[in-house]
């Protein structure tokens, strides 16, 4: 079922029109809710885009810093594994 209520994004109003607002002309969008599922398949998509936006708007840099701390600590324990492997 398509949601056919549109509300316009300057005034508020609602309308059926799909374009844009008759009163003021404006954008609209559509005012629903996604629909929820328990077993929601893209969950860890919105949760790394909320993080991901949440960095860029708090400290542009700290993104860089933790991605390279992950890289760091990949490369460890990549050796760390290859030293007990050839120790037994």
């Amino acid at each position: 079922m398509r949601w056919l209520l549109r509300k316009c994004t300057r005034c508020g109003r609602y309308t059926l029109r799909r374009d844009k607002c008759p009163v003021c002309g404006g954008p609209v969008v559509v005012p629903h809710p996604p629909r929820f599922s328990p077993e929601d398949k893209y969950v860890a998509y919105r949760y790394r885009m909320k993080m991901l936006a949440a960095a860029t708007a708090g400290a542009g840099g700290s993104t860089e810093a933790s991605s390279g701390e992950e890289e760091a600590g990949g490369e460890s324990s990549g050796g760390e594994e290859g030293s007990a492997e050839a120790g037994s």
